[in-house]
């Protein structure tokens, strides 16, 4: 099987996994957020600046980001919904901006209060102002492979939504799993679609893991070449707008398998188990990461005391 050498993570916890969760104090996110910068990622989603009615969980983004430990080895970005959101992040010091449009309209009205023609028509002036203060841009289009409203989104619909994306000056995509919906032919199609439409584009992938296909999928746009990927510590994620959506992939399943089959991440595993732990304890409940709590594959156990020779 022929897969890439090396995938690029960018961590989803402080974000993503957070705001699906009881508010965490502010102290207990910035220590999340210090220690994920311990662990060899590259790449880690801190915040996001939308209206503290909408997700009152992310309410205190710039206190968040301004007391945080930057690593200046890592790429820090921000979620936007909008562009008052996209003018708060840039004021707040991010040059990495991830605007989220649903392929869904339904979903899209439920999440950002607006249709997806609304959000994609404010995409040009919002990449022109960040553009015009050295920010990049990243559309994520949510729902991608399916609405918990709608049902299945067809591929046509959610490429027609990165190419207005596109079409806006967007510098990259990302594809969102937001429920779950997504198997690995789905992947495979989607992505073979996305790449015959836009060869040259930048493309991510969001997984979460509501109906265990996470991985599956993962290594399926894997076969196709795709290197960057979004996960979440301790499988922390949701979102408050898709019922029935539970976590992303967990960051340190996802490093664990890759590991293994000889793809390269920069993550150092056992820190992460140690931050998976730390997200468990801010959370306070068991989070659903398998690894965390069977350990990496490399862990063993003494052998029992009352073993006869030869057993």
């Amino acid at each position: 099987m022929q897969v890439p050498s090396r995938v690029w993570l960018r961590e989803v916890g402080p974000r993503d996994g957070l705001q699906n969760e009881p508010p965490v104090p502010t102290a207990g996110k910035i220590e999340l957020l210090d220690a994920l910068s311990k662990t060899g990622l590259s790449r880690i989603e801190a915040v996001s600046f939308v209206h503290p009615k909408a997700i009152p969980q992310m309410g205190d983004a710039a206190e968040v980001w301004a007391a945080a430990a930057k690593n200046p080895h890592l790429t820090y970005s921000a979620l936007v919904p909008n562009l008052v959101g996209a003018r708060r992040a840039v004021e707040a010091g991010f040059t990495e901006l991830e605007v989220v449009v649903s392929a869904s309209d339904t979903h899209n009205r439920a999440n950002l209060n607006r249709t997806t023609a609304e959000s994609l028509a404010e995409l040009e002036p919002l990449v022109e102002y960040a553009h015009g203060r050295g920010a990049r841009c990243q559309v994520i289009v949510a729902t991608s492979w399916g609405c918990p409203y709608e049902g299945d989104i067809p591929v046509e619909q959610t490429v027609g939504v990165a190419r207005a994306a596109l079409a806006a000056g967007a510098d990259s995509l990302a594809y969102g799993d937001t429920t779950g919906m997504a198997t690995p032919t789905r992947v495979e199609d989607l992505v073979g679609r996305t790449r015959e439409a836009f060869p040259d584009t930048s493309l991510a992938l969001h997984f979460h893991n509501t109906r265990g296909t996470g991985l599956a999928n993962l290594l399926a746009a894997l076969r196709l070449g795709v290197t960057d990927f979004d996960a979440s510590v301790g499988g922390l994620g949701g979102c408050p707008y898709a019922p029935g959506a539970s976590g992303n992939i967990a960051t340190e399943e996802v490093v664990h398998m890759l590991e293994d089959m000889g793809v390269e991440t920069g993550v150092d595993l056992d820190l992460l188990l140690d931050v998976a732990a730390t997200a468990e304890r801010l959370v306070g409940h068991t989070v659903p990461s398998q690894v965390l709590r069977a350990g990496p594959r490399s862990r063993t156990v003494p052998s029992p005391a009352n073993l006869r020779p030869g057993q």
